[in-house]
């Protein structure tokens, strides 16, 4: 069954600039800008109105309907994210070695994991601010898909095989995710 027309509406809080140019959008806060680019959804039609994103398009079909409310939240998040950010939360466990985390440039270096001697590093993505607090590692960033995917990549770097998990627990996991005051 098509839904022969769907009109949603995202209301814009104070203190935040929208600009919409086509289907790329770009919101401005206190914490910084964010650019998204929607150009994919060729079936919808974005306008600004009144304080207000409109989102409209017609007959569609069940994965449309649902692009719809993900952009819906994708823009939902941006507006969090210029206003307070995102913080996520690491644990450094280790039961045999002590492992090292240092932050160096635009990665995290992960040293003596399980006693490797081998440096592993993971990928800290542009915006994303990263610090080591003694067994707790804090990510944090306006983008709430960079914050995520740093997050992903610091516990990926971590990640052990071929061991016993009830015995090696070693690594690094996240634990906390959070929207920042």
């Amino acid at each position: 069954m098509q839904a022969v027309s769907l009109r949603e509406e995202v209301q814009i809080p104070n203190g935040v600039k929208v600009e919409l140019q086509g289907k790329t959008l770009k919101v401005k806060g206190k914490k910084g800008e964010l650019i998204r680019d929607f150009s994919f959804a060729r079936f919808l039609e974005m306008k600004l109105e009144d304080n207000k994103i409109i989102l409209e398009a017609t007959f569609l079909g069940r994965r449309e309907k649902a692009t719809i409310y993900s952009i819906m939240r994708h823009i939902n998040n941006m507006f969090i994210g210029v206003q307070k950010g995102y913080r996520y939360y690491l644990k450094i466990i280790f039961t045999h070695f002590p492992i090292t985390v240092k932050v160096v440039g635009n990665e995290v270096q992960i040293t003596n994991l399980i006693g490797e001697k081998n440096i592993r590093r993971a990928t800290i993505l542009p915006g994303v601010k990263v610090t080591v607090k003694g067994e707790d590692i804090v990510v944090e960033g306006i983008d709430v898909e960079k914050v995520a995917q740093t997050a992903a990549n610091i516990e990926l770097a971590s990640k052990i095989t071929d061991f016993d998990r009830r015995i090696f627990s070693d690594g690094i996991f996240i634990y906390k995710k959070e929207v920042m005051e």
